[in-house]
């Protein structure tokens, strides 16, 4: 069956691959000293059988006879030292007892040690020529020496290393456990008041100071998002308690003015205004409930329905025609200047400005001036809305563009009557990834919309 490592904890996956860190580490270390240690060995034997060949062929060379370079050999008294003596032909003069060496070995040619098996023995010779006085052709001759000691140890220093290996992989599995769960206690810790966070307990913070570097990032990260969940928590709920209250006038009235046309036969005139009054609220809740529409659209980032490129000139000088009736009823002066094209939806600009500009005339004092100037810059185009009237409060200007907002409702309506028509006008700049400001100082208020080019 196949394992998903998905399936382990992250404690258990930084315990395995720890593990096998050790194990792979320790493992090849061993493998590397035994590979040493062996070819220390070799090494040490190589010096010795150049020993070993010295003795042989001096024996060879200073004897008078065979028997008496036997002797000498057998008087060197090395231990596990053997020696034999053969003649070209193949024909053995000498062999130190116990030791056959196979006849291959001495046609092979060249300086190089042998090294071969026989039972339990492992060998290592050198092979050679001498020329002894006492036998008229060349000989060929061999020195080895008994590896069973190194053999024997490499053997135990093996089952030594490896056993130590073992008990090293499982001690560092056990201490890799410990410290990575130690290590991921931080974030056990975050998801414990990840897991106590709910619509009544959004102040929950992440800790910062107590988790270390790496997991700081991320805690900081959670804090900042729910720093953001908690302020549109609570705007949605500003915002419910708001549509709550603005919903429960038309309807009070439309109800009241039901029931009291109920209560009593009434002529058809009455009905007439009853019935034309209760169109206005309906009409009233129809916009209400269409500018939200609106507002959820636009804060949810969706493309541009009809994107276009337009002189915001032309339809501002269209809006204040549209404007000009009621600016004449309160003696008041619209002026334009300026111009810049602008890529956006023409029929959401124009719903912005004529936001700004219905709100401009519900504040204007009479006989004053409202003025409308459009700018252009490398990256931007700007649409300032500026009329004369009451300095905002600084506080209310903090809020002004907040759905529902009752600190001024005479700038916060914008003549939608909902206090939504400023709101829609930043949620249309938004839209355009554009902004809106206001500015209110010495009886002069001024709404900037910006564009980007």
């Amino acid at each position: 069956m196949k394992i998903k490592l998905r399936s382990f904890s992250l404690t258990s996956r930084l315990t395995i691959y720890f593990t096998l860190v050790v194990a792979a580490v320790t493992l090849g270390l061993s493998a590397l000293f035994i590979d040493m240690s062996d070819s220390h060995f070799l090494e040490l034997d190589s010096y010795s059988l150049r020993d070993k060949r010295s003795l042989v062929e001096n024996a060879i060379a200073n004897a008078a006879s065979l028997s008496d370079a036997a002797a000498q050999i057998v008087a060197s008294g090395a231990h596990k030292f053997y020696a034999a003596i053969v003649t070209e032909r193949g024909e053995t003069l000498f062999c130190a007892e116990g030791f056959d060496p196979p006849q291959s070995i001495f046609e092979e040619k060249g300086d190089e040690i042998r090294i071969w098996r026989e039972g339990d023995q492992e060998f290592r010779a050198v092979v050679f020529s001498a020329k002894g006085s006492f036998y008229p052709e060349k000989l060929r001759a061999i020195a080895a020496i008994d590896t069973e000691h190194h053999a024997e140890f490499m053997r135990d220093l093996s089952a030594t290393i490896i056993r130590y290996a073992l008990i090293a992989v499982v001690i560092s599995g056990a201490l890799g456990y410990f410290a990575a769960k130690g290590g991921l206690a931080p974030l056990r810790a975050m998801k414990t008041k990840a897991g106590s966070i709910s619509a009544k307990r959004l102040d929950a913070q992440m800790p910062v100071e107590s988790v270390p570097i790496e997991m700081a990032d991320l805690a900081v990260a959670l804090n900042q998002m729910l720093e953001r969940l908690r302020d549109d928590f609570e705007r949605l709920t500003d915002f419910s308690s708001d549509l709550a209250h603005e919903l429960r006038t038309p309807i009070s009235n439309l109800l009241t003015q039901t029931q009291v046309a109920l209560s009593a036969k009434r002529d058809p005139e009455t009905y007439r205004e009853i019935l034309s009054s209760n169109a206005e609220e309906f009409e009233r809740l129809g916009r209400m409930v269409s500018d939200m529409l609106f507002l959820a659209k636009t804060e949810r980032g969706v493309d541009l329905p009809r994107k276009e490129r337009f002189f915001a000139a032309e339809e501002t000088r269209a809006l204040l025609e549209f404007y000009g009736i009621a600016a004449e009823e309160k003696e008041a002066k619209l002026t334009l200047t300026g111009d810049a094209e602008i890529d956006g939806d023409r029929l959401m600009f124009r719903r912005a400005v004529s936001n700004l500009l219905s709100n401009a005339l519900r504040h204007i004092d009479r006989g004053g001036a409202i003025s409308v100037t459009i700018g252009r810059s490398s990256d931007k185009a700007t649409i300032a809305v500026e009329n004369g009237g009451e300095t905002i409060d600084p506080k209310t200007l903090l809020r002004i563009f907040d759905r529902f907002y009752g600190g001024d409702k005479s700038r916060a309506n914008g003549g939608e009557g909902a206090g939504l028509g400023l709101a829609i006008v930043k949620a249309i700049a938004k839209a355009h990834n554009g902004d809106v400001f206001v500015s209110s100082e010495q009886g002069i208020t001024r709404f900037t919309l910006e564009f980007p080019i």
